[in-house]
């Protein structure tokens, strides 16, 4: 099985660019203030969130929130980087 380092598009066009401006999503518990977690995690991995393109929406019943927040990131191995650390964050479920 290939790594994904080592998959490349197709169309030049096409996938991930690095470095670039990419979008990361984060759910999870509405009480946890994830809206500061989720950039403090993306700073903390030494990355510049763009403060502008973050935003917040909650959930129907109010109990959970996702944050999106657009970032600028180098490599790849940052970018998986990010991922882990905020899947790692005990009141995130999921990103995207």
């Amino acid at each position: 099985m290939k790594s994904l380092d080592d998959i490349a598009p197709q169309n030049p066009q096409q996938g991930f660019q690095f470095p670039g401006v990419f979008e990361i999503t984060a759910m999870g518990n509405a009480r946890a203030q994830l809206e500061d977690e989720v950039q403090r995690i993306i700073r903390d991995a030494g990355l510049e969130v763009l403060a502008e393109a973050v935003r917040v929406r909650p959930s129907r019943e109010g109990n959970f929130v996702s944050v999106t927040a657009s970032f600028l990131c180098p490599t790849r191995a940052k970018y998986d980087e990010i991922h882990a650390a905020l899947r790692a964050h005990p009141d995130i479920r999921w990103t995207l």
